[in-house]
């Protein structure tokens, strides 16, 4: 009889009764409502997938033209620090050239 008391005790002072109706509830409109929110779903995702794949590509092109443009910056300042080591050949050839023609 303890045990009789202890489990009416439980239902009474608690909420168990609404959550089973709504577990129940839930069970039954679950098998509707999940392929349905899977069909919305699924072209929303791809969406978003599609979108994701436009970006990337996107994003690899700017990334290319800038370093395209890191690549001629490079580039010219290369040849800009070896222009002065020629004209110092250049000078330098000049001067002997002089010397040459002087003697």
């Amino acid at each position: 009889m303890a045990l009789f008391d202890d489990i009416t005790g439980v239902l009474k002072g608690s909420n168990i009764v609404p959550m089973l109706v709504i577990g129940l509830g839930a069970a039954i409109v679950a098998p509707i409502i999940i392929p349905i929110a899977a069909s919305v779903a699924k072209p929303l995702a791809k969406a978003a997938i599609k979108g994701g794949l436009i970006v990337f590509e996107k994003g690899k092109e700017v990334m290319a033209e800038m370093q395209e443009v890191v690549e001629d910056l490079i580039a010219e300042s290369k040849s800009e620090l070896a222009e002065p080591h020629q004209e110092v050949v250049q000078t330098a050839g000049i001067a002997q050239e002089g010397a040459v023609n002087a003697a």
